[in-house]
């Protein structure tokens, strides 16, 4: 089970989202940075928090990894609001987490467009966060 939480209000996300990043190194940052003069100005530096999550599903044609509107209106709360902390728990682990809005924070649209929504409709979602 996938829930996301802001201490006062729980919601369980689609146990098919898919971490995509989880095997990708983020253990060293680095800049590179050309100088006036031409030389390079390199810095790098081990990682101490900032490890990105980003759960979605596996292609287009993942219509199970879809989420109600009731969801995805949460979620769009959630993201409305600048630094807000939450708590993932994924695989029985528990992290603090925000939404990356550098990257795009949160991407939602429907698995089938209607022109009213409803409570019902599903939504296929990425949700873009980082560890803090």
């Amino acid at each position: 089970m996938i829930t996301l939480s802001d201490g006062t209000t729980t919601i369980t996300l689609d146990q098919d989202l898919r971490w995509s990043d989880e095997d990708t190194p983020y253990i060293v940052q680095q800049s590179v940075v050309r100088t006036l003069t031409g030389t390079l100005d390199i810095q790098a530096q081990a990682a101490i928090k900032g490890r990105p999550i980003t759960l979605g599903p596996e292609d287009d044609s993942s219509g199970w990894t879809s989420m109600a509107y009731t969801v995805v209106e949460q979620l769009r709360n959630w993201a409305a609001v600048p630094m807000q902390q939450l708590t993932l728990t994924l695989r029985n682990v528990s992290r603090t987490v925000i939404f990356r809005h550098q990257d795009g924070g949160l991407e939602t649209r429907p698995v089938v467009h209607y022109r009213d929504r409803l409570p019902g409709d599903f939504y296929h979602c990425v949700i873009r966060l980082m560890e803090i």
